[in-house]
């Protein structure tokens, strides 16, 4: 892939994501010692997004890929990879909406109610509260206050 304005940035790993081994087990992720007091104001029952980088899908020939059938499935017209759940693209981040079912504080594990399609293992970059189980009213805020943050 040829771009002249590629800029290169850090994404530091913050955890990895774990395939419940037996069907009572929950599918989880394991936070770093180093990034467990981040987790403090998330509880059950909350809606997250979790930010994985898809590192099976990191190298030059699976970036350059623009186009694809969405799923592998060659019935269905191929599309531009931003209008997919690919893993192949330009940066290969893949984003979850899922609910936390319990939480270990001690050990920096939230564990998810949602099957999701991530390798075991695979790298942990971020976790963002979803903004409708953000609930600021109760301190007198209300959302729309983040736009004098300039957050729209």
């Amino acid at each position: 892939m040829s771009n002249t304005n590629l800029k290169k940035y850090n994404i530091y790993e913050i955890g990895k994501y774990f395939k419940g081994q037996k069907p009572e087990d929950k599918n989880h992720v394991v936070i770093y010692e180093e990034y467990i007091p981040c987790m403090e104001g998330l509880a059950v029952g909350n809606k997250i997004m979790l930010l994985f980088w898809f590192d099976k899908s990191d190298n030059e020939e699976k970036r350059s890929i623009m186009k694809v059938h969405p799923r592998g499935n060659v019935k269905i017209p191929i599309r531009g990879v931003f209008g997919t759940h690919s893993p192949v693209r330009p940066n290969p981040i893949a984003l979850y909406d899922v609910n936390i079912s319990k939480i270990d504080f001690e050990k920096g594990i939230i564990y998810i109610e949602e099957e999701i399609d991530a390798f075991d293992e695979t790298p942990l970059i971020d976790i963002k509260v979803s903004a409708n189980s953000l609930n600021f009213e109760k301190y007198g805020e209300k959302v729309e206050s983040y736009d004098k943050y300039g957050c729209k």
